[in-house]
Protein backbone atom coordinates (compact mmCIF):
# COMPACT_ATOMS: atom_id res chain seq x y z
CA UNK A 1 0.00 0.00 0.00
CA UNK A 2 1.21 3.48 -0.85
CA UNK A 3 1.93 5.80 2.08
CA UNK A 4 0.25 8.91 0.67
CA UNK A 5 0.76 10.89 3.88
CA UNK A 6 4.52 10.36 3.66
CA UNK A 7 4.51 11.21 -0.04
CA UNK A 8 2.57 14.41 0.63
CA UNK A 9 4.97 15.34 3.42
CA UNK A 10 7.90 14.79 1.07
CA UNK A 11 6.28 16.91 -1.64
CA UNK A 12 5.66 19.73 0.82
CA UNK A 13 9.24 19.49 2.07
CA UNK A 14 10.57 19.75 -1.50
CA UNK A 15 8.37 22.78 -2.11
CA UNK A 16 9.60 24.43 1.10
CA UNK A 17 13.21 23.87 0.07
CA UNK A 18 12.53 25.35 -3.36
CA UNK A 19 10.80 28.31 -1.71
CA UNK A 20 13.99 29.02 0.26
CA UNK A 21 15.93 29.10 -3.00
CA UNK A 22 13.38 31.14 -4.94
CA UNK A 23 11.41 33.13 -2.34
CA UNK A 24 10.14 35.84 -4.70
CA UNK A 25 8.81 33.35 -7.19
CA UNK A 26 7.13 31.25 -4.52
CA UNK A 27 5.56 34.29 -2.85
CA UNK A 28 4.06 35.16 -6.23
CA UNK A 29 2.91 31.59 -6.78
CA UNK A 30 1.34 31.53 -3.30
CA UNK A 31 -0.61 34.69 -4.15
CA UNK A 32 -1.84 33.13 -7.40
CA UNK A 33 -2.79 29.93 -5.58
CA UNK A 34 -4.67 31.84 -2.87
CA UNK A 35 -6.61 33.85 -5.47
CA UNK A 36 -7.37 30.76 -7.56
CA UNK A 37 -8.74 28.74 -4.65
CA UNK A 38 -10.85 31.50 -3.05
CA UNK A 39 -14.59 30.87 -3.24
CA UNK A 40 -15.86 33.14 -5.99
CA UNK A 41 -18.78 31.44 -7.71
CA UNK A 42 -17.48 27.93 -6.97
CA UNK A 43 -17.04 26.43 -3.54
CA UNK A 44 -13.55 25.48 -2.41
CA UNK A 45 -14.14 21.72 -2.74
CA UNK A 46 -15.19 22.15 -6.38
CA UNK A 47 -12.14 24.30 -7.10
CA UNK A 48 -9.89 21.63 -5.60
CA UNK A 49 -11.61 18.94 -7.66
CA UNK A 50 -10.89 20.98 -10.79
CA UNK A 51 -7.25 21.13 -9.67
CA UNK A 52 -7.26 17.34 -9.14
CA UNK A 53 -8.57 16.75 -12.64
CA UNK A 54 -5.95 19.06 -14.16
CA UNK A 55 -3.20 17.39 -12.10
CA UNK A 56 -4.34 14.01 -13.41
CA UNK A 57 -4.54 15.22 -17.02
CA UNK A 58 -1.07 16.81 -16.72
CA UNK A 59 0.41 13.81 -14.90
CA UNK A 60 1.72 15.55 -11.78
CA UNK A 61 1.98 13.07 -8.89
CA UNK A 62 2.71 15.69 -6.22
CA UNK A 63 -0.11 17.96 -7.45
CA UNK A 64 -2.51 15.02 -7.24
CA UNK A 65 -1.56 14.37 -3.62
CA UNK A 66 -1.75 18.04 -2.66
CA UNK A 67 -5.14 18.71 -4.26
CA UNK A 68 -6.69 15.38 -3.17
CA UNK A 69 -5.75 16.36 0.38
CA UNK A 70 -7.21 19.84 -0.05
CA UNK A 71 -10.41 18.49 -1.65
CA UNK A 72 -10.90 16.20 1.35
CA UNK A 73 -10.31 19.08 3.78
CA UNK A 74 -12.93 21.14 1.93
CA UNK A 75 -15.52 18.37 2.21
CA UNK A 76 -15.45 16.72 -1.21
CA UNK A 77 -17.04 13.27 -1.39
CA UNK A 78 -15.55 10.21 -3.06
CA UNK A 79 -18.33 10.38 -5.66
CA UNK A 80 -17.28 13.94 -6.50
CA UNK A 81 -13.62 12.87 -6.75
CA UNK A 82 -14.57 10.08 -9.14
CA UNK A 83 -16.63 12.50 -11.25
CA UNK A 84 -13.64 14.85 -11.48
CA UNK A 85 -11.40 11.92 -12.42
CA UNK A 86 -13.81 10.94 -15.19
CA UNK A 87 -13.51 14.44 -16.68
CA UNK A 88 -9.72 14.23 -16.34
CA UNK A 89 -9.69 10.98 -18.31
CA UNK A 90 -11.93 12.51 -20.97
CA UNK A 91 -9.49 15.40 -21.36
CA UNK A 92 -6.24 13.50 -20.81
CA UNK A 93 -6.82 10.17 -22.55
CA UNK A 94 -4.98 6.95 -21.71
CA UNK A 95 -2.21 8.46 -19.58
CA UNK A 96 -4.85 10.21 -17.47
CA UNK A 97 -6.40 6.81 -16.70
CA UNK A 98 -3.18 5.82 -14.96
CA UNK A 99 -3.01 9.07 -12.98
CA UNK A 100 -6.73 8.86 -12.16
CA UNK A 101 -6.05 5.48 -10.57
CA UNK A 102 -3.24 7.07 -8.53
CA UNK A 103 -5.54 9.89 -7.43
CA UNK A 104 -8.28 7.48 -6.33
CA UNK A 105 -5.67 5.43 -4.46
CA UNK A 106 -4.50 8.62 -2.69
CA UNK A 107 -8.10 9.49 -1.81
CA UNK A 108 -8.78 6.07 -0.34
CA UNK A 109 -5.44 5.77 1.47
CA UNK A 110 -6.03 8.73 3.76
Amino acid sequence: MVDTAAQLTSARRRMEEFAKSAPGLMQGFAAVSKAATASHGLDSATRELIAVSIAVAKGCDDCILYHIDAARKHGASEDAVIAALEVAVEMGGGPAVMYAAKALEAWRAA
